[in-house]
């Protein structure tokens, strides 16, 4: 069977950055399992995959458009300090959720100065075209409940969409929900989900 709209696909896949960098791996644990054409990949990464079948494997370079989008200068700000109320012992890494031009959405501390804090809220591979080494393991047909909920019901591996903190820290793939996580699903690494 090849990889089309509603079939549930595992893959195993290592991620690097444009640098050479190792992001993710599944190869030394479970595959990950998506839903085919339901936004659960990085667009450029589901594209590659249309077609493919189990055995396949393929090395594909994502452009930045269609991994986690440019990187959008006006998502880095300085907030004022007392904007933070009560939290105390703010640290770089920390993350919020913050109203920006672009709506709510997470954004992360990346330098604490005297009175203020510098946070970004843009996905942290934003900018970057991603390296994608994939190995199709398995691909059949999903069934009618894992289609109208939109992702696989499966033990392992990103099928149910950790993404979907979707968050951002992750990868493959995930298509930010359409910011946030993806392979990687919940936001928290994973190279698929959203």
């Amino acid at each position: 069977m090849k990889i089309t709209q509603h079939t549930a696909v595992t893959i195993h896949y290592r991620l690097n950055d444009q640098q050479g960098q190792l992001l993710e791996s599944s190869f030394e644990g479970e595959p990950m399992v998506y839903l085919h054409g339901a936004e659960n990949l990085i667009p450029g990464l589901e594209a590659a995959l249309e077609g493919k079948q189990a055995g396949d494997n393929l090395d594909v370079t994502i452009e930045c458009e269609q991994a986690y989008g440019p990187y959008h200068e006006s998502l880095r700000q300085e907030v004022p300090l007392a904007a933070f109320g009560d939290i105390e012992d703010i640290v770089p890494g920390m993350r919020f959720i913050a109203e920006t031009e672009m709506g709510q959405r997470p954004v992360q501390v990346t330098e604490v100065l005297d009175n203020s804090v510098i946070v970004d809220g843009n996905h942290p591979l934003a900018g970057q075209s991603l390296n994608f080494s994939v190995q199709v393991v398995e691909v059949r047909a999903a069934t009618e409940e894992e289609v109208a909920h939109g992702h696989i019901h499966a033990h392992g591996g990103c099928g149910g969409h950790h993404h979907h903190d979707h968050s951002e820290e992750g990868c493959c793939g995930g298509h930010e929900h359409k910011e946030e996580s993806k392979p990687g699903c919940d936001g928290n690494g994973g190279c698929g989900c959203r």
